[in-house]
């Protein structure tokens, strides 16, 4: 067999550039980041920081909306304007600085109104993969969220006032195959072997091991013997309690061989089988929230603008109810354990092979799904992921933010009922809202001029606010003050940190991988809190 040829140079050098984020999405998650391109409204402080965040992982393409000229406020807070950029387009000037710090990155600069583009070109939002906005006006966020929602275009909207910041997430629906959970639960089906597993655990016979070959069992076949012996004298029971699993223990404990002095020799792999039991004995189910999942009218009820995850479910019931005999198809996983090459590899093998062979299953099902409906194909590839996945599924059905402005009852209530707690970060999400409330009246920041003047302005969008949720006003004004002195000003630090966070989100969207935050996140720098809402 001929030897693979060499990387190129600039393959070398693209995974050596890319290499830690490799090893959390992988190749085709950096794949799918490639080909994302990603809308910027406003470059401001906060604008920026998220999309240097997004730029040098190496998103395929920015694009920034803005037609301000950039002012010295811009240039006091924002590290990509320079002195030089005063008066200029702001959204041009940061653009320029940005692509220098990742050359595969393209750019496009707009320099027209967020609103006018709304009015005389809507599809241009269609292109994006996720719409990031800052710094918008209250009417313009309505109309651009319900604008985004209806084209079905992720967005993010992000605030950065002072010491505050915020970010909301708005999609109609978001389907992770890849959560990354951080206690994945191992699929090993030691209480339902299938037959090839089967036939290798029963060729065993610890007691008549060699002594050299002892130390070498795999700790799955150890753990499996002794629940077999523990089952013998338990109706053939599956050990369940917190005790059954202690004798299960104490038999793998007297599986051990002792010298002639009757002292328990050190096998690692028996110390690995004792340690594993608790997790390896889990009984093979098929998980609440991917019940849920198959179930639900969305994969019961297909049509040919069903998305691909959604006929992937509808596939994999079909192999649940049948096939898999209530269960999901195997992961094909193998945990590092102490044990011989060979026995390894071929344990690695059985339950790779089963994995394949579940996951051809599901393909031809999904085939069969596609050409009933005339949809667009779906990869064998993209079959066998969402398999070796299917136990850690989620799903975000999310909420428009115009609804959320209009001050739904739903919305209302949920808003009372968190301002009732005490220390509760609502009062931040209040606070910023009267102050879209308030540029919207005045034209300007509450504090931009005169902090004193406008806090009795600024309490009274409050006050409204709260009316409007039946809830009481706040018993003190130091909240309403303090947003008064912000002034409406960008806080370098804080629109770092939120920039950050931002762009962590943006890459979950794109590349389909993680759970992101579910709708609302508030930061408050001036005691490092922060909250998550759903409205």
């Amino acid at each position: 067999m001929a030897s693979p040829s060499p990387k190129s140079p600039e393959q070398s050098e693209k995974t050596k550039q890319y290499d830690r984020q490799l090893r959390l999405w992988g190749d085709h998650g950096q794949s799918a980041l490639e080909h994302g391109h990603i809308c910027l409204i406003n470059a401001t402080a906060l604008g920026t920081e998220i999309l240097k965040s997004i730029v040098l992982p190496g998103v395929g393409a920015i694009t920034i909306v803005d037609d301000k000229a950039v002012s010295d406020e811009d240039i006091g807070s924002n590290f990509f304007l320079e002195c030089s950029s005063k008066d200029l387009n702001r959204g041009t000037e940061a653009l320029r600085l940005l692509l220098e710090l990742n050359p595969a990155v393209r750019g496009h600069a707009v320099q027209e109104p967020t609103d006018q583009i709304l009015r005389e070109n809507p599809d241009f939002f269609k292109a994006f993969s996720v719409v990031i906005a800052t710094a918008l006006g209250e009417k313009t966020i309505q109309d651009l969220a319900q604008h985004l929602w209806d084209v079905n275009v992720p967005l993010i909207l992000c605030r950065s006032v002072g010491f505050l910041g915020s970010f909301r997430i708005q999609m109609k629906e978001h389907a992770v195959i890849e959560t990354h959970p951080d206690n994945e639960q191992t699929d090993l089906r030691l209480d339902a072997p299938f037959q090839s597993l089967a036939d290798y655990l029963d060729s065993f016979d610890i007691n008549s091991v060699d002594l050299k070959d002892h130390g070498h069992i795999p700790w799955i076949v150890i753990i499996y013997k002794a629940v077999q012996k523990w089952q013998t004298s338990n109706q053939n029971r599956w050990p369940m309690s917190r005790k059954e699993k202690n004798e299960v223990k104490s038999i793998i404990s007297e599986f051990i061989r002792r010298d002639e002095n009757d002292v328990p020799i050190n096998e690692e792999n028996f110390e690995e089988a004792i340690r594993a039991v608790n997790t390896a004995l889990m009984p093979t189910y098929l998980p609440v929230k991917s019940q849920e999942l198959l179930y639900c009218s969305a994969a019961t009820n297909l049509t040919k603008d069903s998305t691909p995850f959604w006929i992937m479910c509808s596939a994999l019931r079909g192999f649940v109810e049948g096939e898999g005999k209530g269960k999901l198809p195997v992961k094909g996983v193998l945990p590092d354990m102490t044990a011989s090459t060979d026995h390894y590899i071929k344990l690695q093998n059985l339950y790779r092979t089963q994995a394949a062979m579940d996951a051809e299953i599901v393909y031809r099902k999904v085939q069969q799904i596609v050409a009933q409906l005339h949809c667009d194909n779906i990869s064998e590839a993209d079959v066998k992921l969402f398999c070796r996945h299917a136990h850690d599924l989620h799903l975000i059905s999310g909420s428009s933010i115009a609804s959320e402005y209009q001050l739904t009852s739903s919305v209302a209530s949920y808003i009372a009922r968190h301002l009732e707690e005490p220390d509760v970060m609502m009062v931040h999400y209040v606070l910023l809202r009267a102050a879209e409330m308030f540029a919207s009246e005045h034209c300007r920041a509450p504090g931009d001029w005169e902090p004193e003047g406008d806090s009795a302005k600024l309490k009274a969008c409050v006050t409204k606010l709260l009316s409007d949720v039946s809830c009481s006003p706040f018993p003190k004004d130091d909240h309403v003050h303090e947003m008064c002195r912000y002034g409406g000003a960008e806080v370098h630090s804080v629109s770092a940190f939120l920039g950050g966070c931002v762009a962590h989100e943006a890459i979950k969207i794109v590349t389909k991988q993680y759970k992101p935050v579910n709708n609302t996140f508030i930061y408050d720098a001036a005691s490092t809190n922060t909250a998550t809402f759903t409205f």
